[in-house]
């Protein structure tokens, strides 16, 4: 188990499938000078040489720059980028091993748990360093995902010890709503990927934690 203090927290920014490496170093570069802490590679349509290419030159991008770069769904690819951990859902846990904690997990594990309660409780079990719950809303990325109601957000944070994440469809709007569930952090990818000012967009996501400050 990742036995640091849990580096998640406020804005979880989770990247669009851009095939142009230099490109998506330039978004993710915006993101985190408005106070991004906090990366996840995810690229589901590219083939996995450009995977490699990419999550090699954003996890220097990251160390860098004090971020913690996490890994969607690719135990192998997160260890050989040297990543802080690795994010999984329902059918990447199930090729994992019974316990996340033991003794040869360097890497943070963060687990989907979408509208379940329950698996939440069952991945802290087994050593998880986070879970995330959603969709919250609708969501452009996956727009047949499962939802979840804010209640469970709330109901998780009272019964959980790790710290919980909504993801799914968040924008601005919904996150007065969000933050007073509790939670720890919000993952997004297009309220802040495809925003007219992603730095801006980030800043004013992570004053709802406090992070920074929304300027004019």
């Amino acid at each position: 188990m990742y036995t640091e203090r849990s580096p998640i927290r406020g804005l979880y920014a989770i990247t669009p499938d851009i095939p142009d490496t230099h490109q998506l170093q330039h978004r993710v570069q915006q993101a985190i000078d408005g106070g991004v802490k906090l990366l996840q590679y995810r690229a589901k349509s590219l083939v996995p040489a450009m995977r490699l290419q990419q999550a090699r030159a954003l996890a220097a991008q990251c160390a860098a720059q004090g971020v913690h770069f996490i890994v969607n769904d690719d135990r192998g690819l997160a260890q050989t980028c040297q990543a802080t951990g690795v994010h999984l859902g329902l059918h990447d846990e199930e090729t994992e091993d019974k316990e996340f904690g033991n003794s040869k997990h360097s890497l943070l594990v963060g687990i989907s748990c979408y509208d379940s309660l329950q698996r939440a409780q069952a991945a802290e079990l087994r050593g998880a360093d986070y879970v995330a719950f959603g969709s919250m809303f609708p969501s452009p990325t996956k727009p047949a995902a499962t939802r979840a109601p804010l209640s469970l957000l709330h109901d998780a944070k009272q019964q959980l010890r790790i710290p919980v994440v909504a993801i799914g469809g968040i924008t601005l709007p919904h996150m007065d709503a969000l933050v007073k569930t509790g939670i720890d952090a919000v993952a997004v990818v297009s309220a802040l990927f495809d925003a007219p000012d992603i730095t801006a967009a980030a800043r004013h996501f992570n004053a709802y934690f406090g992070e920074s400050h929304v300027q004019s």
